[in-house]
């Protein structure tokens, strides 16, 4: 980490990676090669990086720069999953300790981000990042992602939002019928039996792009998130994602995991359900708030799986 420059920006190091910002860009410099991303963009991806401890897989903050879950140690590289790249053999890569990965992405989330600007929120929601350095947002970085051990709602778990607990209906769903469904259990059981507002809860999310854990049974992983704009990260799967659409619409792009040519384009609409194979890597667009059911398997052996062709990368043939 350097003294500030001229913007009140500070620049950081990790291994090999420099990180320096100006008033409108990222930049990210390596031995042998540079990239430009704009500082908005990447703060997006860079906050939801941190806040997934890297996710599941791939987590491209565009077509050059990203990171590598290996649950435990990371790949942070440039170019790696780029076909251009590649070709030239000017990819870039270096694995390193999660903890450190994380905490010095979180030195620069905390100090790029201005006042005012939420990196979690939609676009229409906040303030800018750009200009010289004014403030912080600890508040907005600092978030934790809500993740239900069994069901949200339930004694000693993750609670159901409210207007009381500071959790205000979004203003693209305020149609969403709040009342919650009445649970009449047998003496005995009652911290057993369960169900609340599944659309009321996520109409409640004061963020985008974001899955909180609503229910986990084992391995198996119910997400609830709201999108808005557009998914701020690209990301390359490393495991089966399953998309149920519950209201509007999304677009999604869908490429190759490993060199970004286009395998599909696909547009969901409320109802809709699909699967997002282990072998691609996808990017949603949602004009209007839009409210999406992630189900993920959280298998820790599932990546060794796939990629040594122990599973088709698609769950279903038709």
């Amino acid at each position: 980490m350097s003294d500030a420059n001229q913007y009140g920006y500070r620049s950081f190091q990790l291994g090999g990676f420099r990180f320096t910002r100006d008033e409108y860009f990222a930049h990210i410099a390596w031995p042998g090669g540079s990239h430009t991303m704009p500082v908005d963009a990447f703060l997006r991806a860079l906050m939801r990086d941190v806040s997934w401890n890297f996710f599941y897989g791939i987590v491209n903050f565009d077509a050059v720069f990203g990171t590598t879950n290996h649950y435990g140690t990371v790949d942070v590289f440039a170019g790696l999953y780029n076909a251009g790249y590649r070709e030239k053999n000017k990819q870039y890569v270096e694995n390193l300790n999660g903890d450190e990965v994380r905490n010095r992405f979180a030195e620069i989330l905390a100090d790029w981000t201005n006042e005012g600007f939420d990196p979690f929120a939609a676009p229409a929601e906040t303030g800018t990042p750009f200009g010289p350095k004014r403030g912080s947002n600890p508040a907005a970085i600092n978030r934790k992602r809500l993740v239900a051990t069994r069901m949200t709602g339930m004694k000693d778990d993750i609670a159901l939002r409210s207007d009381a607990a500071g959790n205000p209906v979004n203003r693209q769903f305020l149609d969403v019928p709040q009342d919650e469904p009445e649970v009449h259990a047998e003496p005995g059981f009652e911290n057993e039996v369960h169900a609340f507002n599944f659309f009321a809860y996520v109409s409640r999310s004061d963020v985008t792009w974001n899955p909180s854990v609503c229910s986990a049974v084992k391995d198996s992983q119910v997400c609830a998130t709201t999108e808005e704009f557009m998914l701020p990260i690209i990301h390359g799967n490393d495991r089966v994602e399953w998309f149920v659409q519950l209201s509007d619409e999304i677009h999604w792009d869908i490429q190759d995991r490993d060199t970004g040519a286009p395998r599909a384009r696909a547009v969901m609409k409320a109802g809709d359900v699909a699967a997002m194979p282990a072998d691609i890597r996808h990017q949603g667009y949602s004009p209007k708030r839009s409210m999406l059911l992630v189900w993920e398997n959280g298998d820790p052996t599932l990546p060794e799986k796939y990629a040594s062709g122990k599973l088709k990368p698609n769950p279903v043939d038709f």
